[in-house]
Parts: C-alpha cells; structure tokens; sequence
C-alpha cells in the first residue's frame, strides 16, 4: 500500500508542475493582450482628440470668412 501511495506521488508531482506552468503561460498571454487592448484604447482615444480638434478648427475657418463678409 505504501509503495502505491510512493508511486502515485513521484508521478504526480510532475503532473502538478507542468499544469501550474501551462497555467503561468496562459496568464502571461493574457496579461499582454490585456495591456495590448489597454494601449489600443488609449491610442483610440488619442486620435479620437485629434480628430476633434481638427475638425474645431476647419469649422473656424469655415466660420471666419462669413463673419468677414457679415461686418461688410
């Protein structure tokens, strides 16, 4: 009985190791493609102020030459 219990443990053990680093890779992977998807956002984000800004300022120079011709 106790050479079963001997048996089981030696060949268990590695078991358990190559679970817990299948486990350990897995959670790298999703660490970065979470920190990907981070920096995906925040280049969205980004380009998203500058489209808005440059939309701002075609729509002054859109404005500007109708107030011009208002004051005449």
């Amino acid at each position: 009985m106790t050479g079963t219990i001997t048996i089981i443990m030696v060949f268990s053990i590695p078991l358990v190791a190559i679970v817990t680093s299948h486990y350990q890779r897995v959670a790298k992977i999703k660490h970065n493609m979470i920190k990907d998807e981070i920096e995906l956002e925040r280049l969205k984000h980004e380009n998203y102020l500058l489209e808005t800004d440059k939309m701002k300022l075609e729509l002054m120079k859109i404005e500007s030459p109708l107030e011009k011709t208002k004051v005449l």
